[in-house]
């Protein structure tokens, strides 16, 4: 075993002091060491429930014959971190917890290791230290939210909070009425009701095979995400057993899966930062150029809020994740032979995996669209690409032309849109928002929900160096690349350039000649940024390119 480093032999007869300090017992220690990484606190919604789902991993680790040692990891909510300077510290945590999780674990020398996030940054920062770490690892996550109901019975969700704060201040409803849907947007625990970032990212630890089936969609508080805390605990220890470990599961062709699966989907966009970030620490290259080809041969078949309104609750209810990846299956667009973290491959996984509800999830032969619902953009804005939701986007706005409305920040940004200062037709330009510029990239939901709250989101769209909320909806570009900070084309639009979007064709580009921008950069000097002390000066120093997934790589 691993933990004999720690624990075997007389010349570890100091470290067993320790363990005897903790209270651990020699029949303990005769034991296979599991950590148990629980991202519990008290100030994320998603993460207020972890505790009695680390309790069941343990039960279940102890069950099955190994003894589970809970270690901590961090979180930060970015609906509550949003729209101010604290969303410029969400990104950033997911190298923390990576980092943090890959020392503790590797100090300890654990056996085998269960993962147990919830929201945005931790279930891939969790993903990216098991590629690090590399002894077998599962995940189970504390699961979605369900839905609220407004008084009239009809669903409700957190974006579409953040949405009534802009028909608020279009005085399209009342201060009453905003009270109303604050009250009930949230009614439970769990990560945001819809097809949000961390939605989207629980559901690909099921599409990398590296959680249980329901891992993405068993709502926060069914008894039945007890159960599969127990279930993941039991099986940790068959894959300590067999010495399954993630550089087995999470190979090229799970990343393949995985983007096909996000296409069908419709995830959030901050899957084309996290995937790129694990597949690196994976050894598994991860070219954005790939999504589109993924994307035009991948149905898009789920419209979860913000792109509809159905909820994480109705896909678990449809047949989850594993009957997506069947209806997938019957276009053979999944590499089905691979092993996962229930030591079985997909196609055992998959089979029987029907899906129950045509509505939810709809068949491959009735799509929402022929083409998958995300789409890397190129073109002289953003010639490393950038990103957009095109399944969350109007129809009237796939293709779209308008004079750039330049801003320097998100605040201005936000301020001008509450003064009414946008108008139908413009393009929001948001700049040094990027990963260096920021520092950090901000995730925007407040100025794409005001704009879709004041009923532009047809009309008006937006583009950002930064990125966008999973919750957001309507054309909404983000991960421009190079960034501004960079010296990137962003840097050098000026008020009232014209840009040309055009999703269907996956271009973006602004009309001024080569000429004229080189011309526009001569003196150019990057705008100062905000935070010039603690760890977001050094995250800037090493952090590269959202285009390669905002990874931090040592200079050379």
């Amino acid at each position: 075993m691993k933990s004999d480093n720690v624990k075997s032999g007389s010349q570890r007869a100091p470290h067993r002091s320790l363990f005897n300090a903790l209270g651990y017992v020699e029949e303990e220690l005769d034991r296979p060491l599991i950590g148990v990484v629980n991202s519990y606190n008290e100030i994320v919604p998603g993460h207020m429930n972890l505790d009695k789902i680390t309790e069941a991993v343990k039960k279940g680790v102890y069950l099955a014959g190994g003894t589970p040692i809970e270690i901590p990891a961090i979180a930060v909510c970015d609906g509550i971190a949003m729209n101010h300077t604290g969303m410029k510290y969400s990104l950033v945590t997911r190298e923390l917890i990576a980092d943090s999780t890959e020392a503790v674990a590797t100090a300890h020398q654990f056996d085998g290791l269960v993962m147990v996030p919830n929201c945005d940054k931790n279930v891939p920062g969790l993903l990216m230290a098991a590629a690090r770490i590399d002894v077998p690892t599962i995940f189970v996550s504390g699961g979605p939210m369900l839905a609220g109901r407004k008084v009239d019975g009809q669903q409700t969700c957190l974006s579409s909070l953040f949405e009534a704060v802009g028909e608020f201040n279009a005085g399209k409803i009342s201060e009453d009425k905003l009270k109303e849907l604050e009250q009930k947007a949230c009614p439970t625990c769990g990560s945001c009701s819809g097809m949000y970032t961390a939605n989207s990212m629980n559901c690909l630890t099921e599409a990398l095979g590296m959680g249980l089936k329901g891992n993405g969609t068993i709502p926060a508080v069914y008894s039945e995400r007890i159960r599969l805390a127990k279930k993941a605990g039991i099986q940790i220890m068959d894959l300590v057993k067999r010495d399954i470990r993630p550089s087995q599961i999470m190979c090229e062709d799970a990343f393949m899966n995985a983007l096909t699966i996000d296409m069908a989907l419709g995830c959030s966009t901050n899957s084309m930062l996290h995937l790129p970030a694990i597949a690196y620490e994976a050894g598994v290259e991860l070219d954005l150029e790939i999504a589109n080809e993924i994307s035009k041969k991948t149905p898009n078949l789920c419209h979860l809020a913000p792109a509809g309104d159905t909820y994480m609750e109705d896909l678990n209810d449809a047949g989850g994740v594993y009957a997506v990846m069947n209806e997938l299956d019957k276009l053979n667009l999944l590499k089905t032979d691979l092993m996962t973290a229930t030591g079985k491959t997909i196609k055992e996984n998959i089979e029987g995996c029907v899906n129950l509800d045509h509505n939810i999830i709809r068949p491959v032969e009735n799509p929402y669209s022929n083409y998958g619902g995300i789409a890397v953009l190129k073109g002289n804005l953003a010639p490393d690409g950038s990103v957009v939701k095109q399944s969350a986007v109007a129809k009237e706005m796939m293709v779209h032309s308008g004079p750039a409305r330049v801003f320097e920040s998100e605040d201005t940004a936000i301020e001008a849109i509450r003064a009414g200062k946008i108008g139908k037709g413009d393009v929001v330009v948001i700049r040094y928002e990027g990963p260096k510029g920021g520092p950090g990239m901000r995730e925007m939901l407040s100025p794409t929900s005001e704009i879709a709250g004041m009923g532009l989101d047809k009309d008006v769209a937006l583009i950002t160096d930064g990125r966008f909320s999973g919750a957001t909806r309507g054309a909404s570009i983000g991960h421009v690349s190079p960034e501004a900070a960079l010296g990137g084309p962003i840097a050098f639009v000026n008020e009232g350039d014209i840009i040309d979007i055009d999703i269907y064709n996956h271009s973006m580009n602004v009309r001024i000649t080569d000429e004229e921008m080189e011309a526009r950069k001569v003196g150019w000097q990057p705008k100062e940024p905000e935070i010039k002390k603690g760890y977001l000066v050094r995250y800037a120093s090493l952090v590269t390119s959202a285009a390669k997934g905002a990874v931090l790589k040592p200079k050379k």
